[in-house]
């Protein structure tokens, strides 16, 4: 399979989560259960095996956390060697090793906690992500996730959700335009079509050059947009017949806007909601709802 590749600001991200976690976990004393029965200068191996099935995300982290605790505990990084053998992005299944770290085995014990921490979390995000994509298999309906992410977390999260299969929406508020029913109301009309054009027209004037979604919960307000042909209209909490209906509206209408179907989806749903014919679907749940993968430490003495 083709890498899942992280970005630089997702690994910046990664490196301040990491100072906050080990933070955490030592602040000024360190770790006072491996200081007090760990026996200096010895070392050991440890492979990071997963325990269930799922998709792995989060791997490229491991290295980065013991770097990390090496230079909290002014020890030399090369102290550390990790080995991966599984690649963010692929399949695992009980007892696979994903990645062999060898070192003192007091700073395997203090940054085991912290690097199962990263993982399993992420892995969770990816797992839930491609079993979303397996169940939408067959139709054209791209899965997305949201804005709905942990403080901090969101281009982790974001770069789990492509391990798993899946697509990123806008990350923050500062690259797209998504004009909700909240704007419509701070507008004080009811006229979706005026809001699309009212943000095209200052994204011309910025000279930006963006993508414009709309939310809408009706076939009325569907229509409505359609006259302005925004790029993208997001069809919120509608039944799959709804959204069917909205599919023929918009082959009638605006044949290029694409639909996305959002609100109440979950894994006994998206293979209808994507049987509908919609473009896209986006599910909040990938990221704030997505239980970890059971993954552990065994110690090779």
């Amino acid at each position: 399979m083709t890498p899942v590749e992280v970005s630089k600001a997702a690994l910046a991200s990664a490196d301040k989560l990491i100072q906050l976690a080990l933070t955490e976990d030592l602040e000024d004393c360190g770790d006072l259960t491996s200081q007090a029965t760990v026996p200096p200068n010895i070392t050991a191996t440890v492979n990071l095996v997963a325990r269930e099935n799922g998709v792995l995300s989060g791997s490229v982290l491991i290295e980065r956390v013991y770097a990390a605790l090496c230079a909290l505990q002014l020890v030399s990084a090369d102290s550390i060697q990790v080995t991966s053998c599984v690649s963010d992005g692929e399949r695992v299944e009980p007892g696979k090793t994903i990645a062999t770290v060898v070192g003192p085995v007091s700073l395997l014990l203090t940054g085991e906690r912290v690097v199962l921490n990263f993982v399993i979390h992420l892995s969770g995000i990816a797992s839930l992500t491609a079993e979303f994509v397996r169940r939408a298999n067959g139709s054209r309906a791209v899965i997305l996730d949201t804005r709905k992410t942990l403080p901090g977390f969101r281009l982790l999260h974001k770069y789990a959700v492509r391990c798993g299969g899946g697509s990123n929406h806008r990350t923050g508020l500062f690259d797209g335009i998504l004009i909700k029913d909240n704007h419509l109301a701070a507008r004080g009309c009811d006229s979706v079509a005026d809001a699309v054009t009212a943000a095209r027209s200052w994204l011309q004037q910025q000279n930006l050059n963006l993508p414009v979604e709309v939310e809408v919960d009706t076939l009325h307000q569907l229509r409505d947009a359609l006259a302005q042909h925004p790029e993208i209209v997001l069809l919120d909490n509608m039944k799959p017949t709804e959204l069917q209906a909205a599919v023929t509206l918009r082959e009638e209408l605006s044949p290029h806007t694409l639909l996305e179907a959002s609100g109440g989806v979950n894994l006994d749903t998206v293979g209808c909601i994507a049987g509908t014919g919609v473009d896209r679907i986006s599910i909040g749940a990938l990221t704030h709802s997505a239980p970890a993968l059971d993954l552990g430490y065994d110690w090779q003495w």
